[in-house]
């Protein structure tokens, strides 16, 4: 998680929304993200979608059942899709997102392939406490 923090912050500098993902399987990382909207103008380029894109590409494949995701903030409802047909086999977040991410809008079925474990809450304040540095400085 801190090297997807260490995204985040690269995302922070770069004025974008400051999230980052890191893909790992056996314990090597073979892809690291953070968002990409504003410099490629494309509001699906989420840390997520650039990670699993990149570690498809590693690996030559789309699905991603051996893999591990960290991402420093609860994917939103288009990552969690894309994440559940790549079939990833784990999703590690930090910050929970009650009005973006996922959770909030599946109250039944989830979108993440049914095998695809979820742990939550890994470096939260942390993860949260960059968000919030941006926004607040976004609004001054």
């Amino acid at each position: 998680m801190r090297m997807a923090l260490d995204e985040a912050r690269q995302a922070f500098d770069e004025d974008e929304v400051p999230i980052g993902a890191v893909v790992a399987v056996g314990g090597k990382i073979i892809a690291r993200a953070h968002n990409r909207t504003e410099a490629l103008c494309d509001v699906s380029a989420h840390a997520e979608m650039q990670a699993i894109t990149a570690a498809a590409d590693h690996l030559g494949g789309k699905y991603l059942p051996d893999c591990t995701i960290y991402v420093t903030v609860e994917p939103c409802p288009m990552c969690a899709g894309a994440l559940g047909w790549s079939q990833i086999g784990r999703i590690v977040y930090g910050a929970t997102d009650d009005k973006k991410g996922y959770h909030a809008y599946f109250t039944g079925r989830s979108p993440l392939h049914p095998k695809t474990q979820v742990t939550a809450g890994v470096l939260a304040d942390e993860c949260a406490g960059i968000m919030r540095d941006f926004f607040r400085r976004k609004r001054r």
